[in-house]
C-alpha cells in the first residue's frame, strides 16, 4: 500500500494546487518571479523532495482554504461600493403621444422633459414641473428616510421614485450627472494609494528574494557542511513558508479597502486610500461658510427703499439678477413671487465678488454689495440688520438696500464639537459675507476658534496657504467647501472636502471626498472612519511582523514545525483579513 502513497498524493496535490501552479508559471513568464504563488509551490513542493507528503498537501490545502475567505473577505468590502454602480440608470421614459418612449439617457437633452414613474430609478438631474412623491436617496446619501418632492425640487440621477408619477426637466446631461460623477469617482479611487499601500508593494518586491535566497542559504550550507540534507532542506522551506508577506500585502489594501467602503455606504465618497490616510492626520479644519456650516438658502427679511416705491425695488432687482444662478438671485425672485419676464433683462454683467448689473425695460438697474456702490461711486446706507446686504441703484441713483439672510444647519454646531472631541485643534471659518454676518455665524457656533470675513476667492486661497505654511508635519489641513469659488482652496488644502448634494461641479470635481448628505456631522464621521482605518492598516503591519519574528526564533532554535510556519503564514494572513473587515462596521 506504501508504493501507492506517492502517486495518490502527487494527484490529489495536483488537483488542489492546480490554480496556484498555473499562476506561479504566468507570473514567472512575465518576469513577476517572487510571489506568495511562487513561495508556497517551492515550499510544497520541497516538502514532497523531502519525504513531507502531508506536510506538503497540507500547505496547498490550507492556503487554498485562506485564498477562499480572502476572496470572501474581500467580496464583502467591494459590495459596500459596488452596490453604488447599481445607481446607473437605464433609460429614460419620455412621452411619446400617448405612449412613453424608453431612451437611453445619453440621447436625452438638456431642457428635455421626462416621466418617471413609481419605483423607477431616476436617469438624470432635474427639476419637477409636474407631481409630487417621496424619493429614496440612501443610495448617494447613506439617509434611510425618504425626502418629500413637488414642483420645484431638484432631484439627483441614481435616487428612487417612490410614489407618484414625476415630471421632470433634465438640468444635465447623461456624462454631467450626479450618478455619473459618483461613479467617476469610485473607479478612479483605486488609482489613488496611500503610502503605506505603496510602501508594501515596494517591500514586497525587494523582500521575497531576499528570504528566496537566505531560505536557499539555510537549506544548503549547513546540509554541506553536516551532511543531514533532509533536516536543513525542511528548514529552508519552513523559513520559505514564515517568511511570506502576503498577510502584509492582502491585508493592508483590504484594510483601506474596508474604510473606503464603509464611508460610502454613509454617503462619504472618498478618492483614494492616500486621501483617507491624510485626513486621520488632520488636525486643522477650515470651513466655507456658506453651504457648508449655513444652509445657503437666502430668504429676503426686508427691503428698506430710497425714493422708490418697495415693490419697484424689489421688482426691479429680481429681474436684474434673473440670468444669475446665485442663491441670492433666486430669493429675491421667491420674494418678488410674480413671474419674472427675461424678455425684458439685456446685457446683463456680472462682477466676481461685487454684483451684478443689467438693463431692465430700458433702465439700467446694479445690485451687488459696497464693493459694488464704491466701484459705481454710489453713496449708500448700510442696515443694521442681521445678513446680506443687496444695495440696488437705478439708472445711477441709489433706490435703497435689501436684506438677506442665511441659517445656520441644524447639526452644524453638533458637528464642531464632534470634530473638537476628535482632536482638531483650530477650526476656522472663510466667507465673503460682511463682517457683520460672519459675527453672528461665529457668535452662534462657538467651538470656532477664528473667523475672516469679506473675502474673494484670491483672499480665500491665500489665508489656506498661510494656514499651510504654519502647519506643523506630519499633521495635515482639511478644507470644506461646496461653490465654484471654493475650488482654488480646496486643491491647495491637504485634504478637500466638498458638499456633493447641493455643491457645485467645479468644487466636487476639485475636492478629495465628497459628501453626498451635506451634512456638517458627515465630516466628523469621516474623520473617525479614516482614524479607525489607518489604526486597523497600523495593528495588521505590527500584528503580522510580530508573528513572523516570534515564528522564524523559534525555527531558528530548533523548532521547525511546517504547522507553525503555515500559521505564520495563511493564520495570520486570516486573522489580519478578519481584522481589516472591522473597518465596515464604523457606522453612522
Amino acid at each position: 500500500m506504501d508504493k501507492f502513497i506517492l502517486p495518490i498524493c502527487i494527484v490529489v496535490y495536483l488537483v488542489v494546487a492546480w490554480p496556484i501552479l498555473r499562476t506561479a508559471a504566468r507570473n514567472i513568464k512575465h518576469g513577476d518571479i517572487f510571489d506568495e504563488n511562487f513561495l508556497m509551490v517551492v515550499a510544497s513542493i520541497g516538502a514532497f523532495c523531502v519525504g513531507e507528503y502531508e506536510e506538503a498537501l497540507s500547505v496547498m490545502v490550507l492556503y487554498r482554504i485562506g485564498e477562499y475567505l480572502q476572496q470572501r473577505a474581500v467580496g464583502k468590502s467591494r459590495r459596500a461600493i459596488s452596490e453604488l454602480m447599481n445607481i446607473r440608470p437605464d433609460y429614460a421614459n419620455i412621452e411619446d403621444g400617448a405612449e412613453l418612449k424608453k431612451l437611453d439617457p445619453s440621447e436625452v437633452k438638456v431642457g428635455d422633459i421626462i416621466v418617471i414613474k413609481p419605483s423607477e430609478r431616476i436617469p438624470l438631474d432635474g427639476e419637477v414641473v409636474e407631481g409630487s412623491s417621496r424619493i429614496d436617496t440612501s443610495a448617494l446619501t447613506g439617509e434611510s428616510l425618504p425626502e418629500d418632492v413637488g414642483v420645484g425640487s431638484q432631484l439627483c440621477s441614481g435616487t428612487i421614485n417612490l410614489d407618484g408619477v414625476l415630471k421632470l426637466r433634465v438640468t444635465k446631461s447623461s456624462s454631467e450627472s450626479t450618478a455619473s460623477r459618483i461613479l467617476e469617482l469610485v473607479e478612479d479611487a483605486a488609482a489613488n494609494r496611500a503610502k503605506a499601500e505603496n510602501f508594501i508593494t515596494k517591500f514586497a518586491r525587494v523582500y521575497t528574494p531576499i528570504v528566496c535566497g537566505l531560505a536557499v542559504v539555510i537549506a544548503v550550507i549547513p546540509s554541506l557542511i553536516t551532511g543531514e540534507w533532509s533536516e536543513w532542506v525542511h528548514r529552508g522551506l519552513t523559513f520559505l513558508v514564515i517568511s511570506c508577506p502576503c498577510a502584509l500585502v492582502i491585508s493592508i489594501p483590504l484594510g483601506f479597502f474596508g474604510g473606503i467602503g464603509a464611508a460610502s455606504s454613509n454617503g462619504i465618497l472618498i478618492k483614494g486610500s492616500n486621501y483617507l490616510e491624510a485626513l486621520s492626520k488632520a488636525d486643522t479644519m477650515v470651513f466655507d461658510k456658506t453651504g457648508t456650516l449655513t444652509k445657503g438658502v437666502f430668504k429676503v427679511v426686508a427691503v428698506h427703499p430710497h425714493a422708490f416705491a418697495e415693490e419697484k425695488v424689489l421688482g426691479l432687482a429680481a429681474h436684474a439678477e434673473s440670468f444669475s444662478n446665485h442663491p441670492i438671485a433666486r430669493s429675491l425672485a421667491d420674494e418678488y413671487a410674480k413671474p419674472i419676464d427675461k424678455s425684458i433683462v439685456k446685457n446683463s454683467k456680472e462682477y466676481i465678488g461685487k454684483g451684478i448689473t443689467s438693463e431692465v425695460d430700458g433702465l439700467v438697474v446694479s445690485c451687488g454689495n459696497a464693493k459694488m456702490m464704491e466701484m459705481l461711486g454710489v453713496s449708500y446706507h448700510e442696515c443694521e440688520l442681521s445678513g446680506t446686504t443687496v444695495h440696488v441703484v437705478i439708472e445711477g441713483a441709489y433706490a435703497g438696500h435689501i436684506t438677506i439672510s442665511d441659517q445656520v444647519k441644524e447639526d452644524a454646531s453638533e458637528a464642531l464639537k464632534n470634530l473638537k472631541e476628535l482632536g482638531i485643534k483650530k477650526i476656522v471659518m472663510l466667507t465673503g459675507d460682511k463682517e457683520p454676518i460672519a459675527k453672528a455665524v461665529y457668535d452662534e457656533l462657538e467651538e470656532l476658534d477664528e473667523y475672516h470675513a469679506s473675502l474673494l476667492p484670491e483672499d480665500k486661497l491665500g489665508l489656506v496657504k498661510g494656514l499651510l505654511k504654519a502647519q506643523n508635519s506630519p499633521n495635515t489641513l482639511a478644507f470644506v467647501g461646496d461653490g465654484i469659488n471654493d475650488a482654488p482652496a480646496l486643491t491647495s488644502a491637504d485634504i478637500g472636502l466638498a458638499m456633493g448634494g447641493m455643491g457645485s461641479a467645479a468644487a466636487v470635481e476639485a475636492a478629495d471626498i465628497v459628501l453626498m448628505n451635506d451634512k456638517p456631522t458627515d465630516i466628523a464621521l469621516a474623520v473617525k472612519i479614516a482614524r479607525k482605518t489607518m489604526r486597523i492598516v497600523k495593528e495588521n503591519i505590527w500584528f503580522s511582523i510580530g508573528i513572523k519574528v516570534i515564528v522564524l526564533v523559534a525555527t531558528a532554535v530548533g523548532y521547525d514545525s511546517m504547522w507553525l510556519a503555515l500559521f505564520a503564514d495563511v493564520g495570520v494572513c486570516l486573522l489580519a483579513i478578519l481584522n481589516s473587515l472591522r473597518a465596515l462596521k464604523i457606522k453612522r
